[in-house]
């Protein structure tokens, strides 16, 4: 450090640099071994970049990259949008149900991108900016599955049924191996039930954006 610069300044960026480098979030304790300072230093940094959305902290306490992050550049959630819509575009004709591009935005999820397909007489009217929480819904609990995988997320996928819409049944996927992101790609439809081929076909659509986000 030189007398230039600031050192409060200069952690804050090293905890956001840190944050963005795991999938799984940093408790306070792993935050204050790798930056050697004590936890109350951690505990007031991490509240300062919470005031700006900068970063989260889930129920367990695991610290992660905020959707903050994203509003800092203008352009960067646009590119976000931008980078997953051929892969939504090709899921939603394919599958001829809505498809969507969700993240989290603290104990929300948050849709950025929406695409309808093009040929069917009816579809599940959802636009980007719709919120749910978490735990409802395909998008959410496929997000919360990844977060602590086991025998029942082995497929891949999440189903629902009128979670968020009576009549819909949802079908989404976690996007794996996104650096500082936490997101899931999915479909909704009118139907009692999700047809078999959907779930498969949604972890491709999932893979294809994760790979356009890296």
């Amino acid at each position: 450090m030189t007398a230039e610069t600031s050192q409060t300044l200069d952690r804050g960026l090293r905890v956001l640099k840190l944050l963005a480098d795991t999938d799984h979030g940093l408790t306070v304790t792993e935050l204050s071994n790798k930056l050697g300072v004590n936890r109350t230093v951690v505990y007031r940094l991490l509240a300062t970049l919470e005031q700006h959305a900068l970063v989260r902290r889930d129920l367990g306490g695991r610290a992660r990259v905020g959707l903050g992050v994203l509003r800092l550049g203008r352009q960067v959630h646009p590119l976000v949008r931008e980078a997953a819509l051929p892969a939504l575009r090709a899921l939603a004709e394919d599958i001829g149900a809505t498809a969507h591009l969700t993240l989290v935005d603290g104990t929300e999820a948050l849709a950025v991108a929406v695409v309808e397909p093009t040929w069917t007489d009816y579809h599940v009217a959802y636009r980007a900016g719709f919120r749910h929480p978490l735990d409802r819904g395909a998008a959410g609990r496929a997000i919360l599955a990844a977060r602590q995988p086991g025998p029942a997320d082995a497929l891949g996928y999440t189903l629902t049924h009128g979670e968020l819409e009576a009549g819909a049944s949802g079908a989404a996927a976690p996007l794996i191996g996104v650096t500082g992101v936490e997101g899931s790609v999915g479909v909704v439809m009118l139907a009692d039930s999700v047809p078999e081929r959907v779930g498969p076909r949604v972890v491709d659509a999932a893979r294809e954006v994760a790979d356009a986000l890296r």
